[in-house]
């Protein structure tokens, strides 16, 4: 059962957590450490989120479209930039 309770506490600043895993990920943003490394340039990442969105920077995918123009993105955040100039 989902109950939304955020049982694991990060000792550093009191915020809390509903998944163990989330409260270790939000631990390396307090040691800075960056534990995933781009082979194609050798930057490093916090998250493995972070990593992924890099490696479009050396493929060239955009997986976000416009519908109305048919443009594409590599971040989600900038289509619904984009979409903006639509309403």
């Amino acid at each position: 059962i989902h109950t939304g309770e955020r049982l694991f506490l990060c000792g550093e600043c009191g915020k809390r957590f509903r998944q163990s895993s989330h409260l270790l990920t939000h631990h390396f943003f307090h040691t800075g450490e960056r534990r995933y490394k781009c082979l194609e340039c050798g930057k490093t990442f916090q998250t493995f989120f972070s990593l992924l969105r890099h490696q479009r920077t050396h493929t060239g995918e955009r997986p976000f479209r416009c519908t109305v123009f048919l443009k594409s993105f590599n971040l989600s955040s900038t289509l619904v930039t984009h979409r903006r100039i639509h309403t």
